[in-house]
């Protein structure tokens, strides 16, 4: 029987999306000359302001309202007429250092918080990725790629806008695009029904293969009519907000804890990076068609508390799931310190993730993305 599945995806100009952007900014600029700092960056925004805050620790100085600017402008908003824009917006700034009781864990190499994490990876795209949310990232991406490099073909569209996909499923298997939404800010002269020629020709068309496009797909383009009034200004953001657009858009779990504006001693961000890493290579080396990987941390210890293994009974040659979970445990280093080196996460890397997917990104700098456990995988576990 068939059942529908859905995700969805907002752009870099969503108001939370430009949080996240501004943490990861201010991340990278401290690691650029101190990767040695402890970092975990919020960020606030509404009309015409920001707000910074959170616990830093570093001897590097970094100028914050600077960064704000630069990745507001890089974003998008420059002209007043949005209510946000880099030249005029306010900045304040709220920062302290990072807690003694915390720094006594981390020194030592023990984990930066207690909690679990997820990695997950198919072989349903050459992404490894769900395919709801791997083409919710991509319209939304498409609209800004046209904002920013072709705008003689929408020229009306502002930074803000939002994607939603279903696609129609038989067991783990999409068969075909249901329903896709696309919400797009805009200028105010153009027409709905040229923002929805437009999407139809220049985005949806670029976006999807026509073989998914077979029998009635509905489509809704800004549905309430008009989305004149967004970014900030339309709505309040904050750093954090879009954890499953961050990570699978809830084709599988996620532990809760958000990415964007943390350095990698906090398991929040490096542990799911990790377990990604090691679902994907799993999956590419063909242990298994689908894997999910939980751990579980506890402040200040650097082993993991427990690792589990599923594979959704899609294991190849007689693999069990205990097989790989044992595997794992006794050749590969899952302590802060031991992902940290191997992902060579305390580089300036991050204001990337923050929009449009932290998981899937092939050609990205991404190190979680790469396929280099392939050949050690196959030798042990096939």
């Amino acid at each position: 029987m068939s059942y529908l599945f859905t995700s969805e995806s907002v752009s870099e100009g969503h108001p939370d999306k430009v949080c996240d952007q501004i943490s990861d900014a201010v991340l990278d600029s401290i690691f650029a000359l101190d990767p040695a700092a402890r970092v975990a960056c919020e960020c606030f925004t509404t009309t015409g302001f920001v707000l910074v805050g959170g616990e830093i620790t570093t001897e590097a100085y970094v100028d914050i309202q600077e960064v704000v600017r630069r990745t507001v402008r890089e974003i998008g908003y420059v002209d007043p007429k949005y209510r946000f824009d880099s030249d005029s917006c306010g900045v304040a700034s709220h920062i302290h250092q990072q807690s003694p009781d915390i720094f006594r864990g981390v020194k030592c190499g023990g984990a930066g918080d207690q909690g679990i994490m997820f990695g997950y990876a198919s072989n349903a795209t050459e992404e490894y990725m769900p395919m709801p949310i791997l083409y919710a990232h991509k319209l939304v991406k498409r609209l800004a790629d046209i904002r920013k490099n072709e705008p003689s073909l929408m020229p009306y569209l502002r930074p803000d806008s939002k994607s939603q996909v279903t696609f129609e499923y038989e067991g783990r298997q999409a068969i075909r695009v249901h329903t896709i939404v696309v919400s797009t800010q805009h200028d105010s002269e153009v027409t709905q029904r040229q923002i929805r020629r437009d999407v139809e020709e220049h985005v949806i068309a670029h976006v999807f293969p026509e073989e998914l496009l077979t029998g009635r797909v509905k489509l809704h383009v800004n549905p309430t009519g008009r989305f004149e009034i967004g970014g900030p200004h339309g709505d309040s953001g904050l750093t954090g907000r879009k954890i499953i657009v961050d990570t699978y858009g809830g084709w599988a779990p996620h532990g809760g804890g958000a990415f964007s504006g943390k350095d990698p001693s906090k398991v929040d961000r490096s542990a799911a990076y990790a377990t990604r890493h090691l679902a994907k290579n799993l999956v590419a080396a063909g242990v298994a068609d689908e894997c999910t990987i939980q751990i579980g941390y506890a402040i200040g210890v650097a082993k993991p508390v427990s690792i589990h293994i599923d594979t959704h009974g899609s294991t190849h040659n007689g693999v069990a799931d205990k097989d790989i979970s044992r595997w794992i445990q006794r050749n590969v280093d899952m302590t802060p310190n031991g992902i940290i080196e191997r992902l060579k996460l305390r580089r300036p890397i991050y204001r990337d993730t923050a929009a449009y997917g932290h998981f899937g990104r092939n050609g990205s700098n991404f190190t979680w993305e790469k396929l280099d456990m392939v050949k050690d995988i196959r030798k042990a576990l096939t």
